[in-house]
């Protein structure tokens, strides 16, 4: 039986992080996209101090996936001022959902996302919320499944690459 643990991270982290970051965002989307834009988005969205930044930011939280003290995908989720686009009091964004090619199917996936509602019914918000690339139908598929519904859209920027996200929300509790 696989043994997975997640654990919230901070800044002593930031290098362990850089590499799972990078790694499985490489992994999903290089091959969908030019190196150049590749490099340009990681070198920015991985930097040291882009990452120390957001590891600091008291409404931000990040969590290792890990099997035997290897990390094997993370989380991230945003609050109150940090989210990306909403910014609504009453929902967390869950920013990334990461997990190693060789775990795909072993639901680390399943249980980040499972850590990320309970924060959310911990911090007794309205609904979580993120963005999927339209293209990305596995990541679709998973937050379907788990009672996700399409609300908007919005850009992204992949490098000089203008990509259509598909907002999703998943409803908590009414107001």
């Amino acid at each position: 039986m696989n043994s997975f643990e997640i654990t919230k991270i901070g800044v002593e982290q930031l290098v362990p992080l850089q590499e799972i970051g990078r790694t499985t965002f490489l992994h999903t989307f290089s091959s969908t996209d030019t190196e150049e834009n590749m490099d340009i988005y990681l070198n920015h969205a991985f930097s040291a101090e882009k990452l120390t930044a957001e590891l600091e930011n008291p409404n931000s939280e990040f969590y290792f996936a890990t099997q035997n003290e290897v990390v094997i995908g993370y989380l991230k989720v945003n609050f109150g001022a940090a989210q990306t686009e909403i910014q609504d009091a009453n929902s967390v964004e869950i920013e990334r959902i990461y997990v190693l090619q060789d775990y795909h199917g072993k639901q680390v996936g399943q249980l980040l996302f499972e850590k990320a509602l309970a924060i959310a019914k911990q911090k007794k918000v309205d609904f979580i919320w993120l963005g999927v690339w339209e293209e990305n139908y596995r990541a679709l598929a998973f937050y379907e499944k788990n009672g996700f519904v399409p609300f908007d859209t919005h850009v992204f920027m992949l490098g000089s690459d203008a990509q259509t996200d598909i907002m999703m929300k998943l409803l908590l509790y009414l107001s």
